[in-house]
């Protein structure tokens, strides 16, 4: 392969150079990063480092402590698990190019590089949805039959679950990158080979494709919060028949949790999914702003909201760091 070396002025700097490798291989791909905000890459993408950075931190510190303390290792922080392993999927697939972009002005990507991104970007979507499922069943067999909880949801049984939830997610979304006749234009205008972006370039009729990939939004989206709404139907009317005050209270504090996950997973998900596909007023940066935002922020946000509302989380993720960052000040308080 022959590669040239293009040098061209860093639009933040001027008079500085940046060097731009682009590859002169027909099959590869131009990911344009945020078109109309070229100028504007290096500073979106403070926020977009930090979001990251948090999110690779939060969710290994889970995986961390769940793994570390024989105590956690029950089948609600081992779905916990499950989740952070969805988000660092789900942001890795996607922010390190984009960084990239942002930085360094590399916007070559190869087709398998492309259609390898698509896949566990959408597979790592997928099994995020599955995943929050299976929490709600968690909950509501911890709720509604609490008796029953630990004979129910064995790990064993948990761990047959998270399989599923991952064999459902390669099934679904392996048809999705299959390698199709690409036009000569491989510029896409995005940060991500998102698969509308990429189908866009498919020579030939897309429309099974463009299809396929609209009913597997409704069909896992819409199957997924279905059975989740039924859960907490079940668990609201077992909540109601509560007669003692203090239980109905932790009753409700044990989804409060799982309920603002799925809120910040579901809600900007559906808006950036409907937007991208139906709306066309909307500027193409706006979608794209969305898009990443998507696999940023609710990745971030969920290891905070349990380590937040789940107290055993909380004190073993205090243990830990207190342990790190302990001072002469405040050893007395590490446990």
């Amino acid at each position: 392969c022959q590669y040239i070396l293009c040098v061209i002025p860093h639009p933040m700097h001027p008079g500085s150079q940046a060097f731009n490798l682009t590859h002169s291989d027909s099959s590869t791909f131009i990911l344009m990063g945020i078109p109309g905000m070229e100028t504007s890459h290096v500073w979106i993408s403070v926020p977009f480092s930090m979001f990251y950075i948090i999110t690779l931190l939060g969710n290994f510190m889970v995986l961390f402590v769940v793994g570390k303390e024989q105590t956690l290792q029950k089948p609600m922080f081992l779905l916990l698990c499950m989740l952070a392993l969805t988000d660092i999927t789900m942001s890795n697939s996607v922010m390190p190019k984009a960084l990239c972009i942002f930085w360094f002005n590399l916007k070559g990507i190869t087709m398998g590089g492309c259609l390898t991104q698509m896949f566990f970007l959408h597979a790592g979507s997928t099994a995020h949805s599955a995943v929050l499922v299976t929490m709600a069943l968690d909950r509501y067999v911890a709720i509604c039959k609490p008796l029953r909880y630990t004979s129910i949801l064995t790990n064993a049984r948990i761990a047959n679950l998270g399989l599923l939830c991952l064999m459902r997610a390669i099934l679904f979304i392996l048809p999705l990158p299959l390698q199709q006749p690409f036009c000569a234009n491989r510029i896409i205008p995005h940060t991500q080979c998102e698969h509308i972006a990429v189908m866009k370039m498919v020579c030939g009729d897309i429309t099974v494709t463009r299809i396929y990939g609209l009913v597997l939004m409704f069909v896992v989206m819409g199957f997924d919060l279905t059975l989740i709404a039924l859960s907490y139907i079940l668990i609201i009317r077992a909540i109601l028949r509560i007669s003692s005050k203090k239980a109905h209270q932790k009753a409700l504090n044990t989804c409060t949790a799982h309920i603002c996950v799925m809120l910040t997973y579901y809600t900007p998900g559906l808006f950036s999914n409907l937007t991208h596909r139906f709306g066309q007023g909307i500027a193409p940066h706006i979608h794209i702003i969305l898009a990443d935002l998507y696999l940023l922020i609710p990745p971030m946000l969920n290891p905070i909201i349990y380590g937040v509302k789940t107290k055993e989380l909380r004190d073993k993720v205090g243990k830990y760091t207190c342990r790190r960052i302990k001072s002469p000040i405040d050893s007395s308080h590490c446990g």
